[in-house]
């Protein structure tokens, strides 16, 4: 029997989200049951074999045993991880040579991908399909993501989230096969829209060294040391997501300038760099020195948006400067967009400018992703109309974002303002929701914060991943996302 396309409204396929893009009936259904093996053909996949184990047991109760394969064959009703990077996908996008993977239910359950992640991805499918009444259908799954960046970012140098919150974040993002989180380690208040001075605004750098040298910059409300950051790394790893830490400079670096006074804007009344003091930016190549070795992941982001407009020579030498250090350490550099509007009426805005950073293109007046990839970068869609979530302001989305629209107008090709790209261009990585906590002044923590990401977060990643599905209307999606939302080893989260 062909494989043939997903179609979730005639009932057919499994309900899991995001959707799968493939998906065969073939009929009549598999049990699994108390005793259960779950095994693996190569030694990588043990630790993901035990960890859906365990997974099982908290979400059904089940009980089993792992272990290593050994040539011998899949036990019917059991569960076989099979690691094959030679697997024939069928004619598939490149991104699923990377993340793709083929679940097969008959007697008993194979989990096949040519990565580990790709098995990995397929071990969250299997999760969902348990989750449904009965016992799983038996067919064939060929699935993949559309875009290869499906992210999420939470602002933490505004407001600190305990290390317990942003593990459970990465548990939760790796649920819905998202697999980029941005750690956003340094801001300030903005203190024009509070009426406060420099020197009052709240301001924060959340990374705490043992480096004498950098003495008294760690934030003293919460700052994470090399251990609590080592632990993250560790279980992102074991969820394959990548953590993309951002140190942002030169703007929204009041911590900075608070620390050494005299390296800021109008003698340090400012929460921006003066670039034009060599020793400014020598200090932010220390900090990417000394902190670039707690980051695992490829990508580091600089920031680099929001500068003042009138000293664009200085802040082009500056942006080329630090991608060039980044790389230098082994990084890709990643920056928010602002080329736009730093050009300051110039008619080339990219002219000098190094192109290796990737772009995040968060306001089409800043930088729009259109405009980005013209120029020649690879971008990610974090647009900030369609994709902030700032708790309780009056501007983008001071509450969950909107489900409905996001799920009938857009994808990750969607920045609105007629600067839309083609779908799946190659150089759109993908797309990154956001939690920006602008507002320092009020009392809220990690779980408003949550209640506000939570509501369009499945439909964040149904569109990241497979897109729009044919008949499928956003009450029937809703409905599948909340048969799929008991995600496995929150700690922190209720």
């Amino acid at each position: 029997m062909p494989d043939t396309p997903l179609h979730p409204s005639i009932g057919t396929a499994p309900v899991v989200v995001p959707a799968l893009q493939q998906w065969r009936n073939d009929g009549g259904t598999m049990a699994l049951r108390d005793g259960f093996t779950v095994s693996w053909g190569d030694e990588s996949l043990a630790e993901t074999a035990r960890t859906l184990l365990g997974e099982i047991a908290e979400l059904t109760g089940l009980s089993g045993t792992a272990r290593a394969a050994g040539g011998s064959p899949a036990t019917a009703g059991g569960i076989e991880l099979v690691l094959d990077p030679s697997m024939d996908l069928g004619a598939v996008p490149a991104t699923a040579a990377g993340e793709g993977y083929v679940l097969e239910v008959g007697d008993g359950v194979v989990l096949a991908a040519r990565t580990g992640t790709g098995v990995f991805w397929g071990t969250r499918t299997l999760l969902q399909m348990l989750l449904a009444p009965g016992d799983l259908p038996r067919g064939r799954a060929v699935d993949w993501p559309n875009y290869p960046v499906r992210g999420f970012m939470l602002d933490v140098g505004r407001r600190f989230s305990r290390p317990e919150f942003l593990a459970d974040l990465i548990r939760y993002l790796a649920w819905f096969k998202l697999n980029t989180f941005m750690v956003h380690l340094n801001d300030n208040e903005i203190a024009k829209d509070t009426g406060r001075s420099w020197s009052e605004a709240q301001s924060a750098f959340r990374l705490a060294s043992e480096n004498p040298a950098l003495a008294g910059l760690a934030a003293t409300d919460g700052s994470y040391t090399r251990t609590e950051w080592d632990a993250l790394e560790d279980l992102a790893a074991r969820h394959h997501v990548s953590l993309v830490p951002e140190i942002d400079v030169p703007a929204h670096s009041r911590a900075l300038i608070a620390w050494r006074l005299e390296l800021g804007l109008n003698g340090g009344d400012s929460d921006m760099l003066d670039l034009s003091r060599p020793e400014s930016t020598e200090l932010v190549k220390e900090l990417f020195t000394e902190f670039v070795p707690w980051f695992r992941g490829p990508q580091v982001n600089f920031g680099a948006d929001e500068y003042s407009k009138d000293h664009h020579s200085e802040y082009r030498t500056f942006f080329n400067t630090i991608s060039a250090h980044l790389q230098s350490l082994g990084k890709q550099p990643v920056a928010w967009g602002s080329l736009a509007a730093m050009a300051n009426g110039a008619p080339n805005p990219a002219a000098d400018f190094d192109r290796t950073p990737v772009i995040c293109s968060w306001n089409n007046d800043w930088y729009s992703g259109r405009a980005a990839v013209a120029d020649g970068y690879q971008v990610v869609n974090t647009n900030d109309v369609l994709l902030y979530i700032v708790p309780f302001a009056d501007y983008y989305h001071g509450g969950p974002l909107d489900g409905r629209a996001l799920f009938d107008h857009w994808e990750p090709h969607v920045f609105g303002d007629g600067e839309d790209l083609e779908p799946g261009h190659p150089q759109l990585l993908g797309a990154a929701s956001a939690l920006w906590n602008d507002l320092v002044l009020l009392d809220y923590d990690e779980h408003t914060m949550f209640s506000m990401i939570e509501p369009a977060f499945g439909v964040l990643a149904q569109k990241m991943w497979r897109g729009v599905v044919p008949k499928l209307d956003y009450g029937t999606f809703l409905d599948g996302a909340r048969s799929v939302s008991a995600w496995p080893g929150r700690t922190f989260l209720p």
